[in-house]
């Protein structure tokens, strides 16, 4: 079966219960697909009715109580409050074989009465979503938790939307912090370690990181190329060479000493610090810009050192009071043997140089950090129309 493309909303309610990471944590962990894009959107009123009535058409072919249903909840629950602050949702791109079925059977149904013997926590909707009825069978209470596509042909139509509008939309929304509230901002990065195999840590470290109450306002997955790397983690070069060039040029001198049965002079030393010191220093440097692009940065084209890497990583966007210091003390310290016990770097860490995530330190570098990533540009509209295209959707 080809490849489909299909997409996952986490809902308003879900974002703001701060069940994002455990809802990505069931994705990742339980299909073959790929998560291509991801994007937080924050919806108009248009945006709301336009893909409620696009749900009721579609549903209410196969059950007009259900269409009612899930095109209400959209209506009430995705359009901006009364006092113009907008809701916000995150939608995830997956592709695969059958990605549409198999996204929408880990979302699970909800359009039947829940019985309390029939709840098992397998399905996404099982373990977050609520539909409660009274006893004469009216509906008091229903949260979906997520809402996907049952099969290809459902899905298109709205994926064109979805380009559509997020194409005219900035990458981190606006709009949402009450006024009385302080705002800032920092950049996190789930890196490439934690994307090798399928796997429940990228959702796990998002789950921690929402222990801080700051909401995520721009997501995106991201490739970093060797040019990104070398310059985000420019900094870092000259403090490696500062660190460790000294250290090992005495451990070269002492090897040398043993082995040669004579004393090394500090001019000597010197130059072993200033060739095999800086060299080592370097080649750290150099294993840090590849496990972030999954590309040596030497012997490259100018070609090859722009495009982008072979390894990916989410970028998140991060809000709330003190958002920076919160982030990066649930993060951990840079080394995963000294972080504190339940932060993301003891839990997930490996070592110095795999340490599972990225927090800024700085609002200069919250700055600095958001133009090399490219903030304002995310290829979500990109994948879905290239899909589009493939397909040989008009709409």
């Amino acid at each position: 079966m080809p490849e489909e493309l299909s997409y996952l909303i986490i809902t308003p309610y879900s974002l703001k219960k701060s069940r994002t990471g455990g809802i990505i944590a069931r994705l990742l962990s339980r299909t073959d697909l790929e998560l291509v894009a991801a994007r937080i959107l924050a919806p108009s009123q248009e945006f709301a009715e336009n893909y409620a009535e696009s749900l009721y058409q579609d549903i209410s072919k196969r059950d007009k109580r259900s269409a009612k249903l899930y095109s209400n909840y959209v209506r009430n629950n995705f359009a901006p409050l009364e006092n113009g602050k907008r809701e916000r949702i995150m939608i995830l791109l997956f592709k695969g074989d059958d990605a549409c079925r198999k996204l929408y059977d880990i979302a699970g149904n909800l359009v039947q009465p829940v019985e309390k013997e029939s709840v098992t926590g397998e399905t996404i909707r099982d373990t977050y979503a609520d539909y409660v009825l009274d006893r004469a069978g009216r509906i008091q209470y229903f949260e979906p938790a997520v809402l996907s596509p049952p099969n290809a042909e459902f899905s298109l139509q709205k994926l064109k939307y979805f380009a559509s509008f997020a194409s005219e939309q900035p990458n981190i929304v606006e709009n949402i912090v009450r006024e009385d509230e302080e705002r800032e901002q920092t950049l996190a990065i789930i890196k490439p370690d934690n994307w090798r195999h399928p796997s429940t840590k990228p959702g796990n470290i998002i789950d921690m990181f929402s222990r801080t109450g700051l909401r995520i306002v721009g997501c995106k997955v991201f490739q970093m190329s060797v040019a990104d790397a070398l310059e985000f983690y420019g900094p870092v070069k000259e403090v490696l060479r500062k660190k460790l060039s000294p250290k090992i040029a005495e451990k070269a001198k002492e090897i040398l000493e043993k082995e040669l049965d004579f004393n090394i002079s500090g001019s000597s030393l010197k130059k072993l610090e200033e060739s095999v010191g800086m060299d080592f220093a370097d080649s750290q440097f150099y294993q840090i810009v590849e496990f972030m692009s999954g590309r040596w940065p030497e012997n490259l084209t100018e070609e090859e050192i722009a495009d982008h890497g072979k390894v990916k990583c989410m970028i998140l966007i991060y809000e709330g009071p003190h958002a920076i210091s919160a982030i990066r003390t649930v993060l951990g310290p840079t080394d995963p043997s000294k972080a504190p016990g339940g932060t993301i770097r003891r839990e997930f860490g490996h070592d110095v140089m795999v340490n599972t995530a990225h927090a800024s330190d700085a609002p200069e570098s919250v700055e600095r950090e958001k133009k090399i990533v490219k903030i304002d540009q995310n290829s979500f509209s990109l994948v879905i129309n290239e899909y589009l295209d493939k397909v040989g959707y008009k709409g």
